[in-house]
């Protein structure tokens, strides 16, 4: 690396400590034992086959390319800084960005699972944000789900021959948004209402996260377009060696 990208990686060092360090009040992704353990076991269990997907995935990408390693180690380190900001939501959850889309768009979405689970695990036990039970079901919605729908419409906005800085946008806006129709769906159906059971539940739950979620949703979308724009200024050769500069 020249003189700019290691200025580059340390200030994203530097952040990932500055934020990391913040101590958590009661904002968290799931809580810990706010999902019946049947529930707990269950989203674990779909997890799995993504795991082994996304090792495989690193694996090759590594096994190619060890250049690659630096873009992949700031991608996690960019889901543990953003998603680790936090504003409170809803009672056994908050409205955070994911930072998930980043990663989605840089190396595919299975890999993303793996960076998920460990910022995740880091995140329950060193600041108290989501739990070790719900461990599952937050990697389901944060790491599974948004990133594959991040993925699926970059490369659809790709063909389609949209302009990329506005491809990326939506990938990690919408991908952020997804994030949380699904959190809202796993609470319902842990916690159905009364009146009207999951679908009830699920809308309650998804209008009490609209008026955090879309404003920070739509930040995630330009401060992914703005790291983007500086990885293609100051690390092109680790870009072209994962192959998304030939896509540009």
């Amino acid at each position: 690396m020249n003189k700019k990208q290691k200025k580059l990686v340390a200030l994203a060092a530097a952040l990932a400590i500055s934020f990391g360090i913040i101590p958590a009040a009661n904002a968290m992704h799931i809580m810990e034992g706010y999902l019946p353990p049947v529930y707990c076991i269950v989203w674990g269990v779909i997890c799995i086959p993504f795991f082994v997907a996304g090792f495989f995935s690193i694996k090759n990408t590594l096994n190619t390319n060890r250049r690659a390693l630096t873009i992949l180690a700031m991608a996690g380190a960019f889901i543990f800084v953003i998603s680790s900001l936090k504003i409170p939501s809803v009672t056994g959850s908050c409205s955070h960005m994911t930072g998930t889309g980043l990663g989605a768009i840089l190396f595919g979405p299975a890999a993303v699972s793996i960076l998920g689970i460990i910022v995740l695990v880091f995140q329950a036990i060193l600041l108290a944000h989501g739990g070790l039970t719900t461990l599952g079901a937050n990697t389901f919605s944060m790491a599974i789900a948004g990133p594959f729908l991040s993925y699926g419409i970059y490369k659809l906005c790709m063909k389609l021959k949209v302009n990329k800085l506005v491809s990326i946008f939506l990938a990690a806006t919408l991908g952020d948004l997804f994030t949380y129709c699904i959190t809202a769906f796993q609470l319902a159906l842990a916690h159905p209402s009364e009146a009207g059971g999951v679908p009830a539940s699920a809308v309650k739950f998804l209008a009490v996260f609209a008026p955090t979620q879309v404003p920070l949703a739509i930040l995630e979308g330009i401060i992914t377009v703005l790291i983007i724009i500086g990885l293609e200024t100051y690390a092109k050769k680790e870009l072209k060696s994962i192959g998304f500069m030939k896509e540009a």
